[in-house]
């Protein structure tokens, strides 16, 4: 999926630099969210399984080696691999998307992808703005079938989710949102589910231009800013994310049993998350602007 100030952040953004975290290959034991939506992924990279009468849609198909791991939680669950009719994701880094070119030959599935990120997946991440810092892995190839643009939404069979351009993590970085019944709640108070797709970074992205150290990209900055802004408009009761440990995945989990589904209600713990992603960002580019006055 460094040097900053937040060490929760730094553990993020740090994990995205190398295959080297456990909880990436660690399977769980897949479980429900929402009456259409379960959790499909390992101990922290996660993967979500949207349920329509007319197939399904899986959100990331992380690393290459966790396609047996996804399609055995589906299978688990007692759903077809085989029903499994679009993918898409949260951000074009190995650690999300490594896997899909697998995922589409096994089920055919049509492969959406944010405008931002459509090229580096087609190029297995080699057009990514940080290939050239050696911070990334690369990885298999994979045809978009559709480029998706904020805002768009996608539907099947009667379920939609709309998805928010978040860039700044990688061009296309996506935060999915949609409305969704969890079970035992009256059947008309819908919640509102937002998927963050990644707000993390480390040491090789540059905000402002310094002697030696250009921006990541042009906009890099302005990008994350905008992505804080649209982060703070969207409602918020269940928070999920491309990481369990974005939104205490394993910890929420373990107060399941008490709690029931009221676990998964979490407006504040989202709001947190976005303070100290938004104030980290704020202190790097801080720093990054003091050194270049040096």
């Amino acid at each position: 999926m460094v040097r900053i100030i937040t060490l929760r952040l730094l553990v993020l953004a740090a994990s995205a630099r190398a295959d080297d975290n456990p909880d990436w290959r660690a399977p769980l034991t897949p479980f429900q969210i929402a009456d259409d939506l379960y959790y499909v992924g390992s101990r922290d990279l996660a993967a979500y399984l949207v349920t329509t009468p007319a197939g399904n849609i899986l959100i990331n198909a992380n690393l290459a080696s966790s396609p047996p791991l996804i399609r055995k939680s589906v299978e688990k669950l007692g759903f077809r691999w085989a029903d499994t009719r679009i993918l898409l994701n949260s951000q074009a880094h190995f650690d999300h998307m490594a896997g899909a070119a697998e995922i589409l030959v096994q089920t055919h599935a049509r492969n959406m992808v944010m405008e931002g990120d459509d090229d580096v997946i087609e190029s297995g991440g080699r057009t990514d703005f940080l290939a050239k810092s050696g911070s990334l892995e690369t990885f298999a190839a994979a045809h978009v079938d559709r480029v998706l643009y904020d805002g768009d939404t996608v539907t099947l069979g009667g379920i939609t989710l709309t998805a928010h351009k978040t860039a700044g993590h990688t061009r296309g970085c996506t935060t999915w949102t949609m409305r969704a019944h969890l079970p035992g709640e009256p059947v008309d108070a819908p919640r509102n589910i937002v998927i963050v797709g990644g707000v993390s970074f480390w040491s090789d992205f540059h905000f402002v231009d310094r002697p030696g150290h250009p921006a990541s990209y042009s906009g890099i900055a302005d990008d994350f800013r905008r992505t804080f802004a649209t982060l703070r408009t969207l409602p918020v009761d269940v928070f999920l994310g491309a990481h369990g440990v974005y939104f205490d995945m394993l910890g929420k989990l373990s107060r399941g049993s008490k709690n029931g589904v009221s676990v998964w209600i979490d407006p504040n713990g989202y709001k947190a998350f976005v303070d100290k992603a938004e104030l980290a960002f704020n202190t790097a580019v801080a720093k990054q602007l003091q050194d270049a006055k040096q």
